[in-house]
């Protein structure tokens, strides 16, 4: 069973608090004797410990300057960046629009040999038209109520998918057969999604599988995941990207897609679901 998708983030939170004791400690500090020098409430000192609360760069300074360790203050630093950017909430990524992220994935992308992904909701980017992604990220920015800059982010977005068809790629892609049937575009982009999902189907670097609704299930509908080259998985929730890293949640995510894989059609039998969702809608 695939642990919680923001487990790797509050686990390496928890490791960032358990070195900033150590200082403490290795100073010969009480929590209130450091919340002393620091200048703010005990209670901070408690929820940074606790890992309830992310230190600022300004509070890990304070905190590696009351412990006479100013040497170590950058390098735990540079750790807690690591750790925010493994939850990070789609309003925050988002605040400037759309068009950024996509960016940013692009490079994620350029430099992943072999990307496995799991979807049960939309198609992935790099599959996605740019009917089916316009009516998709309008969605999200009217839902999130962040700055309008679709048009753009569906260019990025769009720009993904020359992974398919250049350089040393691949693309192993399970799609529960409820992604063919949602209405999430209008019937005409629906369609012409459906009809790009056939188009691609034959590329030498995909692999498409679906995964029927009548298939006997051995692990439960989950979360979109994407498995790139075994060192990272990012999981889509309704709020946030989550950046896996933690070697023992990898080995879950990878054994949970070997499960959801074995479940799947592929080849004509996986053609026969898309014309069918296609005609459902002609």
């Amino acid at each position: 069973m695939p642990a919680s998708p923001s487990s790797s983030a509050q686990g390496a939170r928890e490791a960032l608090a358990v070195r900033l004791q150590h200082l403490r400690r290795d100073a010969g500090l009480t929590g209130k004797e450091l919340s002393a020098r620091c200048g703010w409430h005990p209670a901070k000192t408690t929820r940074i410990q606790k890992g309830d609360t992310s230190p600022s760069d300004a509070d890990i300074r304070t905190w590696c300057a009351a412990c006479g360790a100013e040497d170590q203050a950058e390098d735990l630093i540079a750790t807690a960046r690591a750790v925010e950017s493994m939850y990070m909430e789609w309003r925050r990524l988002h605040q400037g629009g759309m068009r950024k992220v996509q960016e940013d994935f692009y490079t994620l992308y350029e430099r992943t040999r072999v990307c496995r992904v799991y979807v049960s909701n939309v198609p992935p980017g790099f599959f996605q038209t740019p009917d089916f992604a316009t009516d998709l990220m309008r969605m999200i920015t009217d839902f999130q109520g962040t700055p309008d800059d679709v048009a753009e982010a569906v260019a990025a977005r769009v720009a993904r998918s020359r992974f398919l068809y250049e350089g040393d790629h691949r693309f192993v892609v399970l799609m529960e057969e409820s992604v063919l049937r949602y209405r999430t575009a209008d019937p005409q982009a629906m369609a012409g999604q459906l009809r790009h999902l056939l188009a691609v189907m034959p590329l030498a670097s995909v692999s498409l599988g679906i995964i029927p609704f009548t298939a006997q299930r051995t692990v439960w509908p989950l979360e979109a995941f994407y498995l790139h080259d075994d060192v990272q998985v990012v999981v889509e929730s309704l709020t946030a990207e989550i950046n896996v890293t933690q070697p023992r949640e990898i080995a879950d995510y990878t054994r949970a897609f070997s499960r959801l894989a074995a479940m799947a059609v592929y080849g004509d039998r996986a053609r026969t679901l898309i014309r069918a969702a296609l005609g459902a809608l002609e």
